[in-house]
Parts: structure tokens; C-alpha cells; sequence
């Protein structure tokens, strides 16, 4: 069976789309999934197809909305990403000594849609912070020299510079959910 990683966009962040881990597993598990595991409490999910009928990651992410909008009574983007797509955002990550050095300040912003290399690439000449941004493969890489916190690059910023939505994970997590769907695979 095939293992996906699918990520939640905006959850948990404020008092607005509350979203438990038991009602994300809930979800996955109404909608035939299976090996269903949650990490963290900030819509990080690993599954296997199960009984879903789900034959791309677009599936996934389908089936688990739709559960999810059931439960939660709110909307919630989700994207679904192969386990070749996660190995792929972990072998294309162009700041690897950030990822060895300084995890934590550095993300892996996914899209949902396709990202506008160009306007990454001026948005990182007029951003005034020390902040070093990237695009591999499709994926949007941010090393928060300075914090994460303190940095003036949004997840709005980002989105209107991609030209598309990103949910952004810190390497940390990255690197946990890769573990995860290794042991699946």
C-alpha cells in the first residue's frame, strides 16, 4: 500500500480552525485509510491507502478534507505528498547546512498549487531581512537566520510571491515525518 504524508494549511495557530489530532486521525480512519499516525498537534498526518479507494496524493488530500470538514465543521486545505515527493523535498533542500546546523529556523514551505519561481526570486531581492529563501522542485525553502518570529517574511508574503498557497513545515518536522513514512513504506 502506498504511503502519503499529508499537511494541514493554518491550523491550530490562533483560536480559529481547531483542529485536534484525534479528530484528524478520526477523519483519515472514517475515510478507509489506514496505518494512520499524527505527529504533533499542528495537522501533520501519515497514512496508507487502506479501503479509501485513494490512487493519487490529490485523492488523499480529497478524502481527508472532506472527512475533516465533517468533524470539524470548517473547511481545512489539505495537501497530500507521496513518500518519493517527501524524499524529494529532503534531497532538493538547497541550504543542507541549515538543516544540520539550525533546523529548527529553517522550512519547507509546500504548495498547492504550481509556484512562480520569478516572483520568489524577486520577492528575495526586496526582502530586507537576512533571511536566505530558495525554490527547488517546486518547494519553497526559508532559513530564518534570525528566528522564525522575528522574521518580516509571512506566510502571506510568501503565498502572494509564489502565486499560490504554501503551508510551510520546519525541518524538524520535515525529518520526523519522513521517518514515519519510511517505517510505513
Amino acid at each position: 500500500m502506498a504511503a502519503y504524508v499529508v499537511l494541514l494549511r493554518g491550523v491550530n495557530l490562533g483560536p480559529h480552525r481547531r483542529v485536534p489530532a484525534a479528530d484528524l486521525r478520526g477523519a483519515a480512519l472514517d475515510a478507509g485509510f489506514a496505518d494512520v499516525r499524527t505527529l504533533l498537534n499542528s495537522g501533520n498526518l501519515v497514512l496508507t491507502t487502506g479501503t479509501s479507494g485513494a490512487v493519487t496524493a490529490d485523492d488523499v488530500a480529497r478524502l481527508v478534507t472532506d472527512q475533516l470538514t465533517g468533524r470539524v465543521d470548517t473547511e481545512v486545505p489539505a495537501i497530500a505528498l507521496t513518500s518519493d515527493r517527501v524524499l524529494a523535498v529532503v534531497a532538493e533542500n538547497p541550504f543542507p547546512a541549515a538543516a544540520r546546523q539550525d533546523p529548527s529556523h529553517l522550512q519547507a514551505h509546500v504548495p498547492f498549487g504550481t509556484v512562480n519561481e520569478a516572483g520568489i526570486a524577486r520577492f528575495d531581492l526586496q526582502h530586507r531581512g537576512r533571511e536566505h529563501i530558495g525554490v527547488a522542485d517546486g518547494i519553497v525553502y526559508v532559513h530564518y537566520v534570525d528566528g522564525i518570529g522575528r522574521s518580516k517574511i509571512t506566510a502571506d508574503a510568501l503565498d502572494r510571491a509564489a502565486g499560490t498557497t504554501l503551508t510551510g513545515r520546519n525541518w524538524n518536522t520535515i525529518t520526523r515525518l519522513v521517518e514515519m513514512v519510511e517505517d510505513l513504506s
